[in-house]
């Protein structure tokens, strides 16, 4: 396939640190199209040589196992070429349109690895240059607007220039390795769909940890903060892959026509679901490994008596048939105990004990999705036997349970065929397969929903304080204990 990948913000934090290290990797796996080009855009004054020794001296500092070798380096860099050009000056354009013209490629991706404010301005020019061709695919980086208008605004102007089709908004929560497991989980075995149900599952937890803080991002995060940066997007999709129906085959439209109605059935925030469902929180001075580490208001580029949340912790409930009644818990922050994203499906304990079990033991099922990527299944077996109690009718022994656990690890299973996520996704959107990007009404139906949670924290008290290494505000646990349930670390 002959195809140009234009990476908009060439020489920006997100290309080097994560796109062309994924695309090294396909390069380096044998995956990507050989007959293709990298175009790097940026307003910096470079040639082609010379962005080729950026991205050289960047890989430095990515993980070991994904720096090339000098030889390796320069048959990718072969493929890299660099272009100058300011997204606001129309007359730019017609470099790129010359650029583009050079390879005649069959498709061309157009990456916005940029600031969401040039979207609707890089689309109109576009569209002006007449460079939105049906060869041509645009990608689209979260976070995609900072309410429903602005996602909204963004979108069509999207779409004046773009079908559908061509647009990928990515997230890449959904390229994980360990996402694809879930959907083969649900929907390639016959094992666990008779039970995911509200008759045999008692709760499902998502959580997100981070041990980092906001890094140098401080102003970025600051006009971002937790409920956006990653419950809108990452935490909705994983909850809408746990609770979605089964679609009627694999095709894009499919999958995302059943997570649509998942965002559609969560329930509405009323004033009192909001006061006792929702906890925001932001971390203050800790310990993290053993190192004093500052609290956020200490963070460069945060704003003076910043209210921004670096923690998120709500409940929720899907309303149809299969979900009604179950508490669905999410929480996510910054600074915390450990870096940890793992979804945990508790199941109901059995409807009548014969055995002797632990105190609130049942069955769980743990999805690990980083830094581990595999499942967990906690199941009760036999243990020690206590003949000191019997039954006076049938003089039987009561027997113990204890809990033991089967641990399917993806990573020992799979090794170097593990694809990353932003591998995987850059190669869809080459090839051109939309199941693992974003809809705009999928967009919407998020942000329609997180609103009220933003208007209501503009009328309370800010953010509870939580001391960095910890797993976030108490009023967190105190949430979910009032349903008669716990986070795991405190089970």
């Amino acid at each position: 396939m002959r195809f140009d990948l234009i990476l908009f913000g060439g020489t920006g934090d997100l290309v080097w640190r994560k796109l062309m290290p994924a695309l090294f990797q396909a390069f380096r796996h044998g995956s990507l199209p050989t007959d293709g080009r990298i175009v790097g855009v940026a307003r910096d004054d470079l040639d082609d040589e010379q962005y080729r020794a950026l991205i050289k001296s960047r890989f430095d500092e990515v993980d070991l196992a994904k720096r090339p070798s000098e030889e390796e380096f320069s048959r990718f860099a072969a493929r890299l070429t660099y272009l100058r050009m300011d997204l606001s000056n129309a007359t730019d354009y017609t470099h790129l349109a010359a650029k583009l013209a050079e390879h005649q490629a069959d498709t061309v991706v157009m990456y916005l690895a940029t600031a969401p404010s040039l979207f609707t301005i890089f689309c109109e020019h576009i569209g002006a240059a007449g460079l939105n061709g049906p060869q041509v695919r645009v990608v689209l980086e979260k976070p995609l607007g900072h309410n429903l208008a602005s996602n909204r605004a963004i979108n069509e102007s999207v779409r004046k220039v773009f079908d559908e089709k061509q647009i990928f908004r990515i997230d890449h929560y959904l390229g994980k390795p360990s996402v694809q497991n879930l959907f083969a989980m649900r929907f390639g075995n016959a094992l666990f769909e008779p039970l995911w149900r509200r008759e045999n599952i008692a709760n499902i937890q998502i959580t997100i940890a981070e041990e980092l803080g906001i890094e140098k991002r401080g102003a970025f995060y600051d006009s971002t903060g937790a409920l956006r940066d990653m419950v809108q997007n990452h935490a909705l999709q994983l909850l809408c892959a746990i609770g979605m129906e089964p679609p009627i085959n694999a095709h894009a439209d499919a999958i995302r026509d059943e997570k649509l109605k998942v965002l559609r059935s969560l329930k509405p925030w009323t004033t009192e679901s909001l006061r006792q469902h929702v906890v925001r929180g932001q971390y203050s001075a800790g310990t993290i490994n053993g190192a004093q580490v500052a609290g956020y208001a200490s963070e460069p580029g945060v704003g003076q008596g910043s209210q921004t949340e670096t923690f998120v912790a709500l409940r929720t409930e899907i309303a149809n048939w299969r979900w009604a009644g179950v508490p669905f818990y999410i929480r996510t922050g910054k600074r915390m105990a450990r870096s940890s994203a793992f979804i945990e499906v508790n199941f109901r304990p059995t409807p009548h004990a014969i055995f002797k079990t632990p105190l609130g033991s049942a069955n769980r099922l743990v999805i690990h999705l980083q830094p581990k990527d595999g499942l967990e299944l906690h199941l009760l077996a036999q243990g020690q036997q206590n003949r000191g109690q019997t039954n006076a009718e049938t003089s039987a022994t009561v027997q113990s349970l204890s809990p033991v656990q089967l641990d399917l690890d993806f990573d020992k299973r799979f090794g170097s065929q593990r694809v990353g996520a932003y591998e995987r996704l850059l190669l869809d959107v080459i090839d051109g397969r939309l199941n693992l990007f974003v809809r705009s009404d999928e967009q919407e139906a998020a942000w329609r929903w997180v609103e009220p949670i933003m208007e209501s924290w503009k009328h309370d008290e800010g953010p509870r304080l939580y001391a960095a290494g910890t797993w976030g505000p108490g009023a967190a646990s105190a949430m979910i204990a009032r349903d008669g349930f716990c986070w795991p670390e405190e089970c």
